[in-house]
């Protein structure tokens, strides 16, 4: 594998992990669960994911509308 395809997998790696803790984030939240460790370490995750999306872009490696 090369670095190009090796990136690609881990960047549509981090953006599938993102959206699902993205939704399990309203999901939890809707049954009032905000206090809850799983809750709390999505929501670490969440920060963590932004960061990585946010350099990728200011790099110019995606596009801003990939990092939403």
């Amino acid at each position: 594998m090369d670095r190009l395809e090796a990136f690609e997998k881990m960047l549509a790696g981090i953006q599938k992990q993102a959206a699902y803790e993205k939704n399990q984030l309203k999901i939890m939240k809707a049954e009032g669960k905000e206090k809850t460790a799983t809750y709390r370490q999505y929501l670490g995750n969440r920060i963590m994911y932004r960061f990585f999306l946010e350099k990728y872009q200011q790099y110019g490696l995606i596009e801003e509308k990939d990092n939403k």
